[in-house]
């Protein structure tokens, strides 16, 4: 290459600029037909991606559709102030209710009578003063450093014990206030002093809700109630003015007393918001599809995918899941898309969707227009209840045999030993409730209402039980943990804590009892999982759910049940149905993934690229080859006529010479 320089020199035409010329001539062809085959590599690429997000985009609003909450919506009204409500549509039902606002929740407040003359330097008493809240005890100490009525309020607001301190400047003095954090008569406040000799003070702080003359200088200026509601004539009682779980899918956001009607509608009109949405971003799918295999016969020109069999294949597959009777509801009234209003037109691909009509076959028949988008497992027998399939669950018959009822662990003490239970003040339980939760909880009334004594009061079983469900069910512990016990005593089996969950992890244990003679720490009996097979194959129990794993060689894989009751032996057979929405997003999903038709596509026209830029080497590699032939051609070429002008040269030099001789002659 680095002679190439020289070329011409002997000729003064065989030049690198003819090189240059002759290798761009050679490699142009190629080079051409490379780019051009490159950019439409490109753009194939670029289309699938294009139709892929497309694709993407209606899984979403499919997904959404198949599960069996997506067809229910509910609204609801009231038509009074005093009440607001708020609906889980998952839970809630139709109905009309009658609603009695009897009382509103308050938090207990309190205030001393006595006035300070500063609050910042009047003493106010040392000592201790223990905060009863609920479940709930906080001691905090008065001493030199807090020992003025800002240090008393500043200790309670520091100590978290559900009460809150403040001051008033009456214009003649400074009063304590106190206010219970919560609402509700659970959550009223208890205190108790205990003086240090010589510093006397605290006890004018003291207050017994339970007796509340009992301490003139502490005044009850708001009493602690709880929220009272009469629903359909029933009292409901709540420690807040937000009463749950009372309704399914209902809350109730008490404001003021009185009477009003709520009422609980369907709102369908909502739930077909959501199918349009699957309509809109189907026909947005066909849209692109449109703009990438149009083919325009006017001027004979198609679009990147016209023709493309990748296409064809995704349009025949959503075809056939949206258009098809979906296996399962042959002989119901709603069999297919078409049934309620989701319509093809013919000319465009694209999906019409008559809301009306889709509304009112959801009010006529909700359970199979559900079936129709969602799945659903549908049991002969009314104590199976279906709860999901799994990823190999195939659309069929099951049939289903109980072998062991799920039980619900327990803990028992013989009647003999509970027909009558002391208990004395400062009590104390501790129980382990499912292994996991320990909860604490204490006795603070004797069965007349009066407070317990140091020496003891007796329960009968009956009021035993009465309390300690009482206790359990105020816990804060069960509550956030999203666990319950009952309780129960007779005279055969005596006292029964019973947890609220079935099966193996179940249990009851109390492991610890402070100021209770005669009832000790004892374990519990575990509770069993329900056990049995379902189509022919043994199933795992986990509590109620008997089920078959996802990698069970079964057309049944990943079915699941709940046995909410009756005996062991046949209990009938579910009909398992995969509705529209689940199997578009499988076939979606199938679409989209690794082993699917745009993957297996993109990676094809991606080893078109790599085979390209392999060509665009070799190209190189032979232009280089090319040119350093032509140069050493050249090379040689220039040589040789070199040569000859050289000969020719010195012919003519000695031509020259001789010519005077000849002359002469």
């Amino acid at each position: 290459m680095a002679g190439i320089s020289s070329l011409g020199i002997g000729s003064g035409v065989l030049n690198s600029d003819l090189v240059d010329q002759l290798t761009a001539a050679e490699r142009k062809p190629t080079e051409v037909r490379l780019d051009q085959k490159t950019e439409r590599t490109e753009a194939l690429i670029s289309a699938y991606g294009m139709l892929r997000s497309a694709v993407t985009e209606l899984r979403l609003p499919m997904r959404q559709l198949g599960s069996s909450d997506a067809m229910k919506s509910f609204s609801a009204s009231s038509s009074g102030s005093n009440v607001e409500i708020s609906v889980d549509a998952s839970k809630a039902a139709r109905g009309s209710y009658s609603v009695d606002v009897v009382g509103l929740a308050e938090a207990q407040a309190l205030a001393s009578e006595q006035t300070f003359a500063d609050r910042d330097a009047t003493s106010v008493g040392q000592g201790t003063l223990t905060l009863q809240v609920g479940d709930k005890t906080t001691e905090i100490t008065i001493d030199s450093s807090n020992d003025t009525l800002q240090g008393l309020a500043n200790t309670i607001n520091d100590a978290n014990s559900g009460v809150s301190a403040g001051i008033i400047d009456t214009g003649s003095g400074f009063r304590l206030t106190l206010s219970a954090d919560e609402t509700g008569a659970a959550n009223a406040v208890k205190i108790t002093a205990n003086e240090d000799a010589g510093a006397e003070g605290l006890a004018r702080f003291a207050f017994d809700p339970a007796d509340k003359s009992a301490n003139p200088d502490m005044k009850q200026t708001i009493d602690a109630a709880d929220a009272q509601m009469k629903i359909n004539g029933v009292l409901v009682t709540r420690s807040t003015n937000t009463v749950e779980n009372v309704i399914d899918g209902l809350t109730f956001d008490l404001k003021e007393t009185g009477q009003s009607t709520v009422k609980v509608e369907q709102d369908t009109g909502k739930v077909a918001e959501r199918v349009q949405l699957f309509v809109d971003k189907f026909n947005e799918l066909q849209g692109t599809i449109r703009e990438l295999s149009t083919f325009n016969s006017d001027t004979g020109q198609g679009s990147i995918l016209t023709g493309d069999s990748t296409v064809r294949n995704i349009q025949n597959q959503l075809k056939r899941v949206l258009t098809d009777i979906v296996p399962g509801l042959e002989n119901a009234s709603v069999r297919s898309l078409a049934d309620v209003g989701i319509g093809t037109d013919f000319r465009t691909g694209e999906l019409q969707f008559d809301s009306q009509k889709f509304q009112q076959q959801l009010r006529e028949n909700p359970d199979d227009v559900t079936a129709l988008f969602a799945e659903q497992g549908r049991t002969t027998d009314s104590q199976v209840e279906f709860v999901r399939s799994g990823s190999g669950t195939i659309p069929g018959s099951y049939d289903i045999d109980v072998t062991q009822m799920a039980t619900r662990g327990n803990l028992n003490y013989s009647a003999a030993d509970t027909g009558t239970v002391t208990v004395k003040a400062g009590n104390r339980f501790t129980f382990e409730v499912d292994g996991e939760t320990q909860v604490n909880v204490h006795l603070e009334n004797a069965p007349d209402g009066s407070p317990l004594s140091n020496t003891g009061d007796n329960f009968t079983g009956e009021e035993f039980a009465a309390a300690m469900q009482q206790a359990l069910n105020n816990s804060t512990e069960l509550k956030s943990a999203g666990r319950s016990v009952q309780v129960a005593w007779d005279a055969t089996d005596g006292l029964t804590f019973t947890s609220g969950k079935y099966g193996s992890d179940s249990n009851v244990r109390l492991t610890g009892a402070m100021n209770v003679p005669g009832l000790n720490a004892k374990d519990g009996e575990a509770g069993i999982d329900v056990a049995g097979t379902i189509n022919g194959q043994t199933a795992k129990g986990d509590g109620q759910v008997l089920y078959l794993a996802n990698s069970d060689n079964n057309e049944a894989a990943g079915l699941q049940l709940r046995i909410t009751g009756g005996d062991v032996g046949r209990r009938g057979a579910v009909n398992f149905i995969e509705g529209v929405s689940e199997r578009a997003v499988d076939t979606i999903t199938d679409i989209l993934g690794a082993e699917g038709a745009l993957s297996s596509r993109t990676e094809s026209l991606n080893r078109d690229l790599e085979r390209i830029q392999e060509d665009r080497v070799k190209l190189d590699m032979r232009i280089e080859s090319y040119r350093e032939r032509l140069v050493s051609q050249f090379s040689s070429a220039d040589s040789l006529i070199s040569q000859l002008n050289n000969t020719r040269d010195y012919v003519t030099q000695q031509l020259a010479a001789l010519a005077p001789q000849n002359n002469k002659n």
